[in-house]
């Protein structure tokens, strides 16, 4: 029986088509704990193995794109607010990091 491919404490999807899916059972076929893993199906080639256990992997891992450089300014929220004195303050608020600051 074929067993999951563990890598550095992280479960990782198999390549191989024509062997028996590497999950544990319950598990799907595109299960796997690594982050950055993206699955993708793709038609199966099951070999002997395969056959005989009567499961195939379908899906194989694909590299995931490049997040987009962001060099847009963030949006910043300025509002007044009350503070605990009763004074009268102006916050600023980073929309894209939830980060305040109080002038």
């Amino acid at each position: 029986m074929a067993t999951r491919k563990v890598t550095e404490e992280k479960t990782t999807l198999d390549s191989d088509v024509t062997k028996p899916s590497v999950t544990a059972p319950g598990d799907g076929p595109a299960d796997t704990t690594d982050p950055t893993e993206i699955a993708v199906s793709v038609p199966v080639a099951p070999g002997v193995e395969a056959l005989k256990v009567g499961t195939v992997n379908s899906v194989v891992p694909v590299e995931a794109p490049a997040a987009p450089a962001d060099d847009a300014e963030p949006r910043i929220e300025t509002f007044e607010a009350t503070a605990p004195d009763g004074s009268t303050v102006t916050v600023e608020r980073n929309i894209e990091t939830g980060e305040s600051k109080v002038k």
